[in-house]
């Protein structure tokens, strides 16, 4: 069964799609199929957002998709600047990622204590497949800097300067064991919560033929 991972960002295909592929799921992408359309995001928080990308594309595909989609929330920080579903858009514009790194500085300099800020992203994700849907989402603490390490992970330019506390490294600098180490339980519940509902998914196909 081919499953669609609604995204056209290279960092999440090779990061998401990399890994579900090694656990046997027939993965393909907007680009492979040659989808070009895009979602006005209209959703008030992640999972929202996440469902009405995956509705979105599922119509067209045909496919169980997957869409995953982010909000950032910082602390002390006035609403009317928080980041929220917009991470990387300030006002009308979309950012490169060198003017989000350059964004989120200003917003540590402004807003945090001794080149800190302390924040989390709230993830959402969502599976649909017809008129089924699922849902999960995941809060995952972060720290902010306004120092940028010389590595720009594209496509996940906040990874330059965002500081893992326990090992007081750059994220876009952690080696596969540090990374796991620090952060497998948040990736593990997601890609646990993804591959769960593709295997659901894929029964009740077989079931219905």
């Amino acid at each position: 069964m081919k499953v669609l991972l609604a995204t056209t960002n290279d960092a999440k295909i090779k990061y998401y799609g990399t890994r579900l592929k090694e656990k046997g799921i027939n993965l393909v992408t907007l680009k492979d199929l040659e989808i070009d359309v895009d979602v006005d995001e209209t959703g008030k928080d992640p999972i929202e957002n996440a469902v009405i990308k995956a509705k979105t594309y599922y119509e067209i595909s045909q496919l169980p998709t997957i869409a995953i989609d982010d909000g950032l929330f910082f602390e002390n920080v006035p609403e009317e600047v928080q980041p929220g579903t917009h991470v990387r858009r300030v006002g009308e514009k979309r950012l490169n990622d060198q003017e989000m790194i350059e964004h989120y500085i200003n917003l540590v300099n402004q807003y945090g204590t001794d080149g800190k800020l302390n924040g989390y992203f709230l993830k959402g994700v969502a599976v649909v497949n017809g008129e089924n849907n699922y849902t999960f989402d995941y809060k995952s603490n972060r720290h902010f800097t306004n120092r940028q390490s010389n590595f720009l992970d594209k496509g996940y330019p906040l990874d330059s300067i965002q500081i893992v506390v326990p090992i007081n490294k750059f994220k876009c600098e952690l080696t596969k064991e540090e990374e796991e180490a620090t952060l497998g339980i948040e990736k593990k519940e997601i890609f646990g919560f993804i591959l769960k509902t593709i295997q659901e998914i894929e029964k009740r196909v077989l079931r219905e033929w």
